[in-house]
């Protein structure tokens, strides 16, 4: 009976050597840092991953992250120097590289975004605001960015916190602006267009009208060595002709008599009122084209 007592108690002083020892130990993983608390006050803070050992049940390990965090910033309207209004998009990068700092001011890594997104926004205006849009959108984004990073990371020195990156996503016009902007841009492309396609038409119409004057030009030319081809050929009709009626005379009579009926006695309705014995009708009767003779009266 005594054994079995004896046993019991062992074993319970064994549980709870057990249960001591399991919370004495506590595991820092590569991606935390941790932070020792006796009684609600920070004993040490522990950088270092592996295995360590605490105090049980009088002291308590919070841990902190110690990889580089995200902060999504919401837009915001932002007026630029120049008056211009412009919705901004950004976003911040930062790591807790003061653990024991960030655990009295802020806590958790909960409330850490929480404190620091109007400080971002805060930057964005002040930096921001003292640039005009063109400086913001093309000439000097890098540099105001590395403005709002710098500003922002001075402030967040005090929760323990570094900022890594602070950069703009986006920075647009409103949409009632951008619709204006757009229809202006429109109506300028159609001007364009407009422009483009009138000087098409006006030198369309030189081309054409330079075409009409290159046809007229070879019309004219045409017809001017034409009409000397042709005066040349007439004349060279008319000198063979007279050659010929100065050869024979006979045969010239005859063969312009012979155009004469061609051209006179052509087929169809023809009808001619002459005397048979019409100098017209002289080879009709004698192929030699001599008249008869009237008779003595």
């Amino acid at each position: 009976m005594k054994l079995n007592v004896l046993g019991g108690f062992l074993a319970v002083i064994l549980l709870a050597g057990l249960i001591v020892a399991y919370g004495a130990v506590y595991t820092v993983y590569q991606t935390d840092q941790a932070i020792v608390v006796q009684f609600g006050e920070p004993i040490r803070v522990v950088t270092d991953p592996g295995l360590h050992f605490k105090i049980p049940m009088f002291q308590s390990v919070i841990s902190v992250d110690k990889r580089i965090l995200d902060l999504e910033n919401p837009a915001q309207e932002v007026i630029a120097a120049d008056g211009e209004r412009l919705v901004v998009d950004a976003f911040a990068r930062y790591r807790v590289n003061d653990p024991l700092k960030f655990y009295q001011s802020i806590g958790a890594i909960e409330s850490a975004n929480a404190r620091l997104s109007p400080l971002l926004n805060s930057a964005l205006r002040r930096v921001l605001g003292a640039s005009t849009k063109i400086e913001i959108v093309r000439d000097k984004r890098a540099q105001l960015m590395a403005e709002v990073r710098t500003q922002l990371g001075n402030e967040a020195k005090a929760f323990g916190i570094e900022v890594v990156d602070a950069r703009i996503r986006r920075a647009d016009l409103p949409d009632q602006n951008s619709q204006a902007v757009y229809q202006r841009m429109q109506t300028e492309r159609q001007r364009q267009a407009a422009e483009f396609r009138a000087q098409g038409t006006q030198k369309a119409q030189e081309i054409r009208a330079k075409a009409d004057r290159d046809v007229t030009v070879l019309l004219a030319q045409a017809q001017s060595k034409a009409e000397q081809v042709r005066g040349d050929g007439d004349a060279e009709r008319n000198r063979i002709f007279a050659e010929a009626f100065g050869r024979d005379p006979d045969f010239f009579a005859f063969y312009r008599s012979m155009q004469a009926y061609e051209a006179g006695l052509k087929a169809g309705d023809t009808r001619m009122l002459l005397r048979p014995d019409s100098d017209f009708f002289r080879y009709f009767g004698n192929p030699s084209g001599k008249l008869p003779t009237p008779a003595p009266k």
